[in-house]
């Protein structure tokens, strides 16, 4: 197993886009176990299908590509969700921002994917997704505010 704080290797940030990939109801989503590999953020952890913005390249264009290279998803419409902004000064970098976007699946759909980068895909219940030992914090907090909806958030008064 890879020591996940001394094997990764030399990590660069950048902006990233990423799927909420929902299944059914709204409360299953398809993850990608990450591959048990240096080099990669979160390695050997659950985490939403998606990847590194190149440049010059928009969040939505990044996030088709992706998929498309990931799963062999073809899509031509995503929702925009959130995103999360990370400061990396401290390391010499600058800011980053991860877009996360909802997109809608039947469960038939996935017996079109092809599961081309990652070790394993899995759908999970909510619930069960977010008691997992090894998920990709920042991916377990945007589907936590995903799922809870507007329920978790109330307007301050």
């Amino acid at each position: 197993m890879i020591d996940f704080f001394l094997d990764e290797g030399r990590l660069s940030p950048s902006d990233a886009a990423v799927a909420l990939i929902v299944v059914g109801d709204q409360h299953h989503y398809l993850m990608q176990l990450r591959d048990q590999k240096p080099g990669i953020f979160y390695p050997g952890h659950w985490g939403l299908f998606g990847g590194a913005t190149d440049p010059g390249e928009t969040q939505e264009r990044a996030l088709l590509r992706e998929l498309k290279e990931e799963l062999n998803l073809d899509l031509e419409e995503i929702r925009y969700f959130t995103e999360f902004v990370f400061d990396f000064g401290f390391a010499g970098f600058g800011k980053f921002k991860r877009s996360f976007y909802q997109i809608k699946i039947e469960r038939h759909a996935i017996d079109n994917m092809r599961l081309s980068e990652g070790a394993a895909m899995k759908v999970f219940p909510v619930r069960e997704l977010l008691a997992l030992p090894r998920i990709v914090p920042f991916d377990a907090f945007a589907i936590w505010l995903h799922a809870a909806g507007h329920t978790a958030m109330h307007p301050r008064a």
